[in-house]
Protein backbone atom coordinates (compact mmCIF):
# COMPACT_ATOMS: atom_id res chain seq x y z
CA UNK A 1 0.00 0.00 0.00
CA UNK A 2 1.56 3.30 -1.31
CA UNK A 3 0.40 6.41 0.50
CA UNK A 4 2.60 8.80 -2.16
CA UNK A 5 0.83 11.27 -4.07
CA UNK A 6 4.01 12.60 -5.93
CA UNK A 7 2.45 16.13 -5.16
CA UNK A 8 2.28 18.50 -2.12
CA UNK A 9 -0.23 16.52 -0.59
CA UNK A 10 2.87 14.25 0.42
CA UNK A 11 3.89 17.22 2.41
CA UNK A 12 0.48 18.21 4.11
CA UNK A 13 -0.13 14.70 4.82
CA UNK A 14 2.63 13.11 6.55
CA UNK A 15 2.31 13.32 9.82
CA UNK A 16 -1.25 12.22 9.29
CA UNK A 17 0.34 9.17 7.59
CA UNK A 18 2.29 8.05 10.86
CA UNK A 19 -0.44 8.73 13.40
CA UNK A 20 -1.59 5.87 15.64
CA UNK A 21 -4.85 5.63 13.68
CA UNK A 22 -3.63 5.41 10.63
CA UNK A 23 -1.26 3.03 11.19
CA UNK A 24 -3.75 0.60 12.89
CA UNK A 25 -6.12 1.59 9.89
CA UNK A 26 -3.22 0.51 7.43
CA UNK A 27 -2.80 -2.96 8.85
CA UNK A 28 -6.47 -3.49 8.92
CA UNK A 29 -6.08 -3.01 4.80
CA UNK A 30 -3.27 -4.95 4.44
CA UNK A 31 -5.08 -8.39 5.69
CA UNK A 32 -8.21 -6.92 3.76
CA UNK A 33 -6.52 -7.16 0.66
CA UNK A 34 -4.85 -10.16 1.57
CA UNK A 35 -8.08 -11.96 2.67
CA UNK A 36 -10.32 -11.04 0.18
CA UNK A 37 -11.09 -8.83 -2.67
CA UNK A 38 -11.23 -4.70 -1.98
CA UNK A 39 -12.46 -2.04 -3.97
CA UNK A 40 -10.42 0.03 -5.00
CA UNK A 41 -7.22 -1.97 -6.22
CA UNK A 42 -4.84 -0.98 -3.87
CA UNK A 43 -2.11 1.39 -5.94
CA UNK A 44 -5.58 3.40 -6.89
CA UNK A 45 -6.74 4.52 -3.18
CA UNK A 46 -5.25 7.88 -3.22
CA UNK A 47 -5.94 8.42 -6.88
CA UNK A 48 -8.49 11.14 -6.26
CA UNK A 49 -5.29 13.10 -4.35
CA UNK A 50 -2.60 11.75 -6.84
CA UNK A 51 -5.14 13.84 -9.92
CA UNK A 52 -5.93 17.09 -7.92
CA UNK A 53 -3.12 18.47 -6.23
CA UNK A 54 -3.54 20.90 -2.92
CA UNK A 55 -3.44 24.09 -4.89
CA UNK A 56 -5.16 23.31 -8.04
CA UNK A 57 -8.24 22.65 -6.25
CA UNK A 58 -11.47 24.46 -7.40
CA UNK A 59 -14.06 21.96 -6.21
CA UNK A 60 -14.62 19.20 -4.20
CA UNK A 61 -17.69 16.88 -4.64
CA UNK A 62 -17.42 14.75 -1.97
CA UNK A 63 -19.02 10.96 -1.67
CA UNK A 64 -19.65 7.94 0.93
CA UNK A 65 -17.57 5.02 -0.45
CA UNK A 66 -16.04 4.04 -3.03
CA UNK A 67 -18.17 1.48 -5.41
CA UNK A 68 -18.36 -2.22 -4.73
CA UNK A 69 -18.60 -4.01 -7.18
CA UNK A 70 -15.89 -5.51 -10.13
CA UNK A 71 -14.46 -2.75 -12.33
CA UNK A 72 -15.91 0.43 -11.06
CA UNK A 73 -14.50 1.99 -8.26
CA UNK A 74 -10.46 3.30 -8.86
CA UNK A 75 -10.34 6.16 -6.53
CA UNK A 76 -12.30 8.51 -7.77
CA UNK A 77 -15.24 9.33 -6.02
CA UNK A 78 -18.45 8.64 -8.12
CA UNK A 79 -16.15 8.22 -11.27
CA UNK A 80 -16.01 4.23 -12.61
CA UNK A 81 -13.13 2.89 -14.80
CA UNK A 82 -13.32 3.37 -18.25
CA UNK A 83 -15.04 0.63 -19.97
CA UNK A 84 -17.53 0.62 -17.08
CA UNK A 85 -20.81 1.90 -18.01
CA UNK A 86 -22.03 4.40 -15.51
CA UNK A 87 -24.15 3.43 -12.46
CA UNK A 88 -27.37 4.69 -11.11
CA UNK A 89 -26.08 7.39 -9.23
CA UNK A 90 -23.78 8.57 -11.70
CA UNK A 91 -26.69 8.59 -14.03
CA UNK A 92 -28.19 11.19 -12.31
CA UNK A 93 -25.23 13.13 -11.68
CA UNK A 94 -25.74 13.12 -15.79
CA UNK A 95 -28.70 13.91 -15.75
CA UNK A 96 -28.76 17.05 -13.58
CA UNK A 97 -25.29 18.06 -15.44
CA UNK A 98 -27.09 18.31 -19.12
CA UNK A 99 -30.05 20.01 -17.17
CA UNK A 100 -27.94 22.73 -15.88
CA UNK A 101 -25.16 23.67 -18.79
CA UNK A 102 -26.64 21.23 -21.29
CA UNK A 103 -23.50 19.39 -21.45
CA UNK A 104 -24.76 15.76 -22.70
CA UNK A 105 -22.66 12.74 -21.24
CA UNK A 106 -20.74 10.55 -23.30
CA UNK A 107 -22.62 8.21 -25.11
CA UNK A 108 -20.42 5.49 -25.09
CA UNK A 109 -19.95 2.24 -22.34
CA UNK A 110 -16.96 3.50 -21.41
CA UNK A 111 -18.48 7.07 -20.52
CA UNK A 112 -18.59 7.44 -16.41
CA UNK A 113 -15.03 7.81 -16.35
CA UNK A 114 -14.36 11.21 -14.34
CA UNK A 115 -10.89 11.80 -14.72
CA UNK A 116 -11.63 15.02 -16.84
CA UNK A 117 -13.24 16.26 -14.01
CA UNK A 118 -10.31 15.49 -11.67
CA UNK A 119 -7.42 17.53 -13.96
CA UNK A 120 -9.78 20.37 -14.33
CA UNK A 121 -9.44 20.87 -10.67
CA UNK A 122 -12.42 18.78 -8.80
CA UNK A 123 -11.62 16.79 -5.67
CA UNK A 124 -13.38 13.42 -6.15
CA UNK A 125 -12.96 12.83 -2.22
CA UNK A 126 -15.48 9.89 -0.42
CA UNK A 127 -15.28 9.85 3.28
CA UNK A 128 -14.10 6.57 3.40
CA UNK A 129 -11.61 5.32 0.53
CA UNK A 130 -11.83 1.27 0.43
CA UNK A 131 -14.61 -1.04 1.08
CA UNK A 132 -14.97 -4.72 0.72
CA UNK A 133 -16.60 -6.09 -2.65
CA UNK A 134 -20.19 -6.53 -2.87
CA UNK A 135 -20.40 -4.92 1.19
CA UNK A 136 -21.07 -1.50 0.99
CA UNK A 137 -19.93 0.67 4.10
CA UNK A 138 -17.81 -2.44 5.08
CA UNK A 139 -15.19 0.21 5.71
CA UNK A 140 -16.63 2.90 7.62
CA UNK A 141 -15.41 3.70 11.30
CA UNK A 142 -12.49 2.16 10.68
CA UNK A 143 -10.26 5.25 10.27
CA UNK A 144 -11.02 6.56 7.21
CA UNK A 145 -13.39 9.33 8.43
CA UNK A 146 -10.55 11.12 10.74
CA UNK A 147 -8.10 11.06 7.77
CA UNK A 148 -10.63 12.24 4.80
CA UNK A 149 -11.47 15.05 7.49
CA UNK A 150 -7.74 16.26 7.68
CA UNK A 151 -8.19 16.37 3.67
CA UNK A 152 -11.37 18.46 3.95
CA UNK A 153 -9.77 20.75 6.94
CA UNK A 154 -6.36 21.52 4.93
CA UNK A 155 -8.87 22.58 1.97
CA UNK A 156 -11.47 24.82 4.35
CA UNK A 157 -8.16 26.55 5.43
CA UNK A 158 -7.07 27.28 2.17
CA UNK A 159 -7.38 31.14 1.59
CA UNK A 160 -8.18 30.82 -1.94
CA UNK A 161 -11.89 30.00 -2.56
CA UNK A 162 -13.19 27.01 -3.80
CA UNK A 163 -16.81 25.16 -3.89
CA UNK A 164 -17.83 22.49 -1.44
CA UNK A 165 -20.48 20.28 -3.10
CA UNK A 166 -21.87 17.41 -0.15
CA UNK A 167 -24.53 15.55 -1.96
CA UNK A 168 -25.67 12.81 1.08
CA UNK A 169 -26.56 13.21 4.61
CA UNK A 170 -22.52 11.49 4.89
CA UNK A 171 -21.38 13.98 3.08
CA UNK A 172 -23.65 16.62 4.29
CA UNK A 173 -22.58 16.38 7.75
CA UNK A 174 -19.32 18.03 6.49
CA UNK A 175 -20.63 21.38 6.82
CA UNK A 176 -19.43 22.10 9.94
CA UNK A 177 -15.95 21.18 9.90
CA UNK A 178 -15.78 23.02 6.91
CA UNK A 179 -17.06 26.26 8.41
CA UNK A 180 -14.51 25.62 10.97
CA UNK A 181 -11.97 25.01 9.69
CA UNK A 182 -12.14 28.90 7.60
CA UNK A 183 -12.12 30.05 11.15
CA UNK A 184 -14.69 32.03 11.49
CA UNK A 185 -14.51 33.98 7.65
CA UNK A 186 -16.59 32.55 4.88
CA UNK A 187 -14.71 32.36 1.74
CA UNK A 188 -16.23 28.77 0.26
CA UNK A 189 -19.20 27.89 -1.23
CA UNK A 190 -21.09 24.81 0.23
CA UNK A 191 -24.12 23.08 -1.33
CA UNK A 192 -25.74 20.40 0.35
CA UNK A 193 -28.04 18.12 -1.12
CA UNK A 194 -29.26 14.29 -1.36
CA UNK A 195 -27.50 11.73 -2.57
CA UNK A 196 -28.00 11.07 -6.39
CA UNK A 197 -28.83 7.83 -5.65
CA UNK A 198 -32.18 6.27 -7.25
CA UNK A 199 -33.30 6.10 -3.70
CA UNK A 200 -33.22 9.82 -3.18
CA UNK A 201 -32.43 11.74 -6.36
CA UNK A 202 -35.99 12.78 -6.54
CA UNK A 203 -35.89 13.97 -3.05
CA UNK A 204 -34.45 16.91 -4.06
CA UNK A 205 -30.94 16.22 -5.40
CA UNK A 206 -32.34 17.04 -9.05
CA UNK A 207 -32.89 20.86 -9.63
CA UNK A 208 -29.57 21.97 -7.73
CA UNK A 209 -27.84 23.40 -10.65
CA UNK A 210 -24.92 22.64 -8.77
CA UNK A 211 -22.34 23.07 -11.51
CA UNK A 212 -23.20 26.42 -12.71
CA UNK A 213 -23.61 27.89 -9.40
CA UNK A 214 -20.22 26.49 -8.49
CA UNK A 215 -19.10 28.37 -11.57
CA UNK A 216 -20.70 31.22 -10.98
CA UNK A 217 -19.54 31.89 -7.54
CA UNK A 218 -15.51 31.55 -8.48
CA UNK A 219 -16.07 33.81 -11.14
CA UNK A 220 -17.14 36.01 -9.15
CA UNK A 221 -14.11 35.26 -6.63
CA UNK A 222 -11.96 36.20 -9.67
CA UNK A 223 -11.39 32.50 -9.79
CA UNK A 224 -11.27 30.10 -12.90
CA UNK A 225 -14.42 28.27 -13.60
CA UNK A 226 -14.37 24.71 -13.80
CA UNK A 227 -14.76 22.76 -17.46
CA UNK A 228 -17.07 19.99 -16.65
CA UNK A 229 -17.34 19.00 -19.82
CA UNK A 230 -16.80 14.74 -20.17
Amino acid sequence: MKEMTGNKWDGLLADEWQKPYYQELRSFLIEEYAQGTVYPPAPDIYNALRMTDYDEVRAVILGQDPYHEPGQAHGLAFSVQAGTPAPPSLVNIFKELEDDLGIVPPQRPEGGLLESWAKHGVLLLNTVLTVRAHEAGSHRGRGWETFTDRVIELLAEREEPMAFILWGAQAGAKQDLILKAQGGKTRHLIIKAPHPSPLSAYRGFFGGRYFSRCNYFLEDCGEEPVDWSL
